[in-house]
């Protein structure tokens, strides 16, 4: 007997909702550092944007191409952001509207992520397991074993759920979509620009000899004009070349030369 389906006007069965949760464990398996986590989130999603798009050539492009731009949040919630997104697929929702929540909500949801496993359940059954492994007990490695394995498996209900939650929010998207979308792409940006802040570190080492005394470029001149302009524009720099479709792996090279350079001759 054929799988139910997810709900009456779902394309997709329960089963498959099911293996999307499970795909959605191999993200990383397919890491790049210039689009970190998108192709392996496009890999997971493959299957069901190919039965969505199966008699739209130009959709299923116009799909793989937006989720292969650098994508990066917390793995272990991948199958809610996954089943929300492939309900807005589904029911065809334009795409600024799919990318602006896509893109506002991998920020929150990489802190929310990131606090629950990574910083908190895992270090505390690490420590729990590793005390109780270092008398030679065997269950320590066992247990630690068991709780990923638990980990693991939970990604189905996720997956359902987003799915669930995007089935049940699908009317009111449809009637606030500029609103969502135009909201969506300001909470984006504003992520984007503490990340920035937040990571992106340049300094200058530069020293004006004025007489007997010295004054330093970076703590008397820049960071009393406008903190963190170098950074800011660094990476506006870095993106108007990528708007000129210079190839982000020679960007990276760039910044390693410019970095270690500038490092070199002492002036970073």
């Amino acid at each position: 007997m054929a799988s139910k389906k997810e709900n009456k006007n779902s394309v997709f069965t329960k089963h498959e909702i099911s293996m999307l949760g499970l795909r959605s464990n191999l993200v990383q398996s397919a890491f790049s550092y210039e689009r970190m986590h998108a192709p392996g989130w496009s890999w997971a999603q493959l299957p069901y944007w190919q039965k969505i798009y199966k008699d739209d050539p130009k959709g299923l492009k116009a799909v793989m191409t937006d989720n292969m731009e650098f994508i990066n949040s917390s793995p272990p919630l991948y199958p809610i952001l996954m089943g929300l997104l492939l309900t807005m697929e589904e029911k065809h929702i334009d795409r600024p509207t799919i990318n602006g929540l896509k893109n506002a909500l991998f920020g929150p949801m990489a802190g929310i992520g990131d606090a629950i496993f990574w910083f908190t359940i895992l270090p505390i059954v690490g420590g729990i397991c590793a005390s109780i492994a270092k008398d030679g007990n065997v269950l320590g490695p066992i247990l630690f074993f068991l709780i990923y394995l638990f980990i693991f498996w939970t990604r189905i209900p996720l997956a359902h759920l987003g799915y669930k939650l995007g089935t049940k929010a699908i009317d009111v998207i449809q009637q606030n979509s500029k609103v969502i979308s135009h909201v969506a792409s300001i909470l984006g940006l504003t992520v984007i620009g503490a990340l920035i802040a937040s990571y992106v570190k340049m300094s200058l080492t530069i020293n004006i000899h004025a007489g007997s005394s010295v004054i330093s470029l970076q703590k008397k001149l820049l960071d009393k004009i406008f903190p963190n302009i170098l950074p800011f524009a660094f990476v506006f720099l870095l993106y108007w070349l990528l708007k000129k479709n210079v190839n982000p792996i020679w960007l990276i090279v760039i910044t390693f030369l410019l970095a270690i350079g500038m490092a070199a001759i002492g002036w970073m």
